[in-house]
C-alpha cells in the first residue's frame, strides 16, 4: 500500500522507485529539477560562512560551561 496515495501496488524487481510508495507517487516532480540552480562563488561562500556560524553556535550551546 502506497504512504503517499494510499493505492495497493505491487512491487516489481528493478524498478526505480520506493518500496513503500507506488510508482505514480516514486517519480521525482518536475518542479524540483527546476527549483534546484547552481550557485556561484559569492553564494556558496555566504552559505558555507553561514553554516560555519551555526556549526559555532551549536558548539556554543552543547559544550559551554554552566557557572
Amino acid at each position: 500500500m502506497c504512504v503517499v496515495c494510499s493505492e495497493e501496488f505491487e512491487l516489481k524487481p528493478d524498478k526505480p522507485g520506493f518500496a513503500n510508495r507506488c510508482p505514480e507517487c516514486s517519480e521525482p516532480e518536475a518542479s524540483d529539477a527546476t527549483t534546484k540552480r547552481r550557485m556561484d562563488a559569492d553564494e556558496r561562500k555566504a552559505e558555507s560562512e553561514a553554516n560555519e556560524a551555526r556549526r559555532q553556535a551549536m558548539r556554543n550551546l552543547l559544550y559551554r560551561k554552566d557557572s
